[in-house]
């Protein structure tokens, strides 16, 4: 077994400030209400949202074409998927229960 990538002080931190942009981004677009179309605002956010778990897996979990372990593919596999079911799910379960959170709008 060989040693761990090693991870830098540097790329820890561009990682923590591109999370901290990539979340800053959608709170401002929602609080400002930059969007009419409540879909469009979803939809990037969601974008915004995918760019934010590349960026984690990228600098804070070293999962990028330099690492050698073999896991790399693997859960790179699992982490598109279990995405996948979240925004599918989202999608289809919230529209159902719109009606249920503010009852006579």
């Amino acid at each position: 077994m060989g040693q761990p990538p090693h991870v830098s002080g540097t790329d820890c931190n561009i990682g923590f400030l591109l999370a901290v942009i990539l979340t800053l981004i959608p709170f401002g677009l929602v609080m400002t209400g930059a969007f009419e179309d409540t879909g469009t605002a979803a939809l990037i956010i969601m974008g915004l949202g995918v760019v934010q778990i590349i960026v984690h897996m990228v600098y804070f979990l070293q999962l990028n074409c330099r690492a050698e372990g073999s896991w790399t593919l693997p859960a790179l596999i699992v982490t598109v998927l279990l995405v996948a079911i979240l925004l599918v799910g989202t999608l289809w379960g919230m529209p159902p229960l719109d009606g249920n959170v503010v009852p006579g709008s």
